[in-house]
């Protein structure tokens, strides 16, 4: 299992840290595992998850709109 700090998580994603933490927010994004004291870190099959789930209700969308 790996880990990605925040910066990893930005650059997989192309989200800036604020949206990451206002999806968590709003329960949209996956959570991270407290490492310690203020260290965070998130995992990366449950990002990559996320990823493809963004994919996914894109691809849905479009097929929605070629009906």
């Amino acid at each position: 299992m790996k880990l990605m700090k925040v910066k990893e998580v930005m650059h997989a994603t192309s989200l800036a840290r604020p949206t990451i933490y206002k999806y968590m927010a709003k329960g949209q994004f996956p959570k991270p595992v407290s490492l310690g004291g203020r260290a965070v870190a998130w995992v990366a099959d449950e990002i990559d998850d996320w990823i493809m789930q963004c994919i996914a209700e894109r691809d849905a969308e479009s097929d929605i709109e070629a009906d």
